[in-house]
């Protein structure tokens, strides 16, 4: 009789849940796959913006960056042969593209600023090191095996143009822990609103060096090329300067490439619109 119960009492509950579950469930679960209030997460973003232009295998060609809803009396865009193989922007992906839109966005913290910005700024500089010259060498593993690797020559240093230069000091730092790193004050007079040089630190061997010059916002290129001017007076050769920059107008890339032919300029974005807010925003002086 009790063994009777308890069977009774188990079908019960088996009946129960059964039933709850079917209540619970609903007719049809979305899948992120599914296509859901009209538009279909399989295909491609409508706009994708493009880097660099299809020339055959040359993959360093940068194309400027255009947007559909640009003014119309903007100047207008520049060609490769305007540009130049001097000109290398990072390939672009959506996390760099995030880190623009962060950046650009007027309502981002400023917590949030400089943590994109530094991220930003480690990628560039990444970048950078990849164009610096190596050697081929050969080291043994642990295991005893030899491989065939690479090693950077020596002869390197930074030099930040400050102030907002000096923003992009640490992520050099964090790459080359024991690099030397030279400074340059360039601000624009009051009067003739041409940029003059008030103060410039350099490693006395500086003219022996490959120079990494730090700018992350090239608007119109005057301070740049008054530091680039700087650094010729001190020895350096403009085909031994690398820029590095975030982001970078036409004008002010094209200013610099036709002062300096020989300079490499590393950049994520050419756009007619510059982030001229930066500096003031990494350093909370806005």
């Amino acid at each position: 009789m009790i063994t009777a119960l308890v069977n009774t009492g188990n079908e019960a509950n088996i009946r129960t849940r059964c039933l709850t579950a079917s209540l619970c469930q609903p007719a049809q679960m979305p899948c992120h796959n599914q296509e859901m209030n009209g538009v279909n997460s399989g295909q491609d973003h409508p706009v994708k913006q493009v880097r660099f232009a299809n020339n055959g295998s040359n993959n360093n060609v940068p194309a400027v960056l255009t947007t559909a809803d640009e003014p119309s009396d903007v100047s207008p865009q520049l060609s490769q042969e305007d540009l130049g193989p001097q000109l290398k922007l990072l390939p672009l992906n959506d996390q760099i593209r995030e880190l623009q839109t962060i950046i650009r966005d007027k309502t981002t913290s400023r917590g949030d600023f400089v943590f994109c910005a530094d991220r930003l700024i480690r990628l560039v500089v990444e970048e950078g090191l990849n164009q610096l010259p190596y050697s081929e060498c050969t080291v043994t593993t642990p295991t005893g095996y030899k491989y065939e690797g690479v090693k950077f020559e020596r002869g390197n240093c930074g030099v930040s143009i400050m102030r907002s230069g000096e923003a992009m000091e640490q992520g050099l730092r964090d790459c080359c822990r024991s690099i030397r790193i030279g400074k340059i004050l360039i601000q624009s007079d009051e009067e003739t609103q041409r940029a003059k040089v008030y103060y410039a630190k350099f490693p006395p061997d500086v003219y022996r060096r490959k120079v990494l010059l730090m700018y992350p916002i090239l608007s119109t290129g005057n301070t740049v090329i008054e530091a680039v001017r700087v650094l010729i007076e001190h020895g350096v050769q403009p085909k031994h300067i690398i820029l590095l920059s975030l982001f970078s107008t036409p004008h002010g890339a094209k200013s610099i490439v036709q002062e300096f032919p020989d300079i490499t300029i590393l950049t994520t974005e050419v756009h007619q619109v510059a982030p001229t807010h930066f500096g003031q925003r990494y350093f909370g002086t806005d």
